[in-house]
């Protein structure tokens, strides 16, 4: 990574990644989260084989070091493909035009993983007419996919074992807790990255 290599406040400054995850309307809980204590002489307790709901959809989350920037859940018979994707890239070079001039006046350092629709031609040709700088993400680099080791497993675990009857109230959950993480918790991936780097 050459820009890191250059300079690795300015990398950190102007790095925004995104990743997607399902969310789901039950999704239950891991058998850790499940034990519970009682006494050797009790019985032990019934458990039901219980699997996620068929209520689900995919939450598109775009972040920095600073915290969350842009959440899109994706609507009911919508598929992300490039045009679905290109229109939440212009939505983020809005918000970043908003809240960070100084990461959007420098150039924006963008890392997202290899999923079809941000490979694509036209998703590569979106980012450079909006001025992104697009990261090449390595295949299997767990330090550059920290949303799957670092965002996602606290959000997952506090959505799980909860049920919810609706897409608005895992919506509301999620950015309950999305709202509530300090701007250290966004930080501390980007350490990462530096001390991989």
């Amino acid at each position: 990574m050459e820009f890191f290599r250059r300079d690795p406040n300015d990398f950190l400054l102007r790095l925004a990644t995104m990743d997607e995850t399902w969310l789901y309307h039950y999704d239950p809980k891991t058998k850790q989260q499940s034990v519970e204590w009682r006494h050797s002489s009790s019985p032990c307790p019934t458990k039901f084989r219980v699997q996620k709901s068929t209520g689900k959809f995919l939450a598109s989350i775009f972040w920095d070091q600073d915290g969350i920037l842009l959440n899109d859940y994706l609507p009911k018979g919508q598929i992300i493909n490039a045009e679905y994707y290109a229109y939440l890239l212009v939505q983020l070079k809005d918000i970043l035009k908003e809240k960070c001039c100084r990461k959007f006046t420098k150039g924006v350092l963008f890392l997202h993983d290899n999923a079809p629709a941000q490979r694509a031609l036209a998703t590569q040709k979106k980012l450079a007419y909006l001025g992104f700088r697009y990261l090449d993400h390595p295949p299997y680099s767990l330090h550059l996919a920290l949303a799957d080791y670092h965002l996602f497993p606290g959000l997952k675990k506090q959505l799980k074992g909860r049920h919810f009857s609706s897409d608005m109230e895992v919506t509301a959950a999620t950015e309950t807790w999305l709202d509530g993480q300090p701007s250290e918790f966004f930080f501390e991936w980007l350490a990462k990255v530096r001390a991989t780097g």
